[in-house]
């Protein structure tokens, strides 16, 4: 199977460009085995969702992981760059 190719970063590395639409990105001073760790609980949430939603079932609590998961991942909420190093750690670290 092919890899896909990385996507376009923009120029101060606070987003990524997919399809021409910005996305932000994940916080680059987060150590790779945890946001491995991070995006596997990420993942995981999102199956969640789709198999409540698939059921009939109330999808929020699977959504509420896949926020959680999305902010520790510096994705969501507060701009990681607007934090300081010790409240990025914080999040990641809640995060788990």
């Amino acid at each position: 199977m092919a890899r896909e190719e990385p996507p376009e970063i923009t120029e101060d590395g606070h987003f990524v460009v997919i399809d021409g639409r910005r996305w932000r990105a994940t916080d680059p001073d987060i150590p790779e085995d945890v946001a491995a760790r991070l995006r596997k609980v990420l993942m995981a949430a999102r199956r969640d969702v789709g198999a409540a939603l698939r059921a009939g079932e109330d999808p929020a609590p699977a959504r509420a992981r896949v926020q959680a998961a999305k902010v520790a991942l510096g994705e969501r909420g507060t701009p990681w760059w607007e934090q300081t190093a010790e409240q990025r750690r914080q999040r990641w670290e809640q995060g788990l």
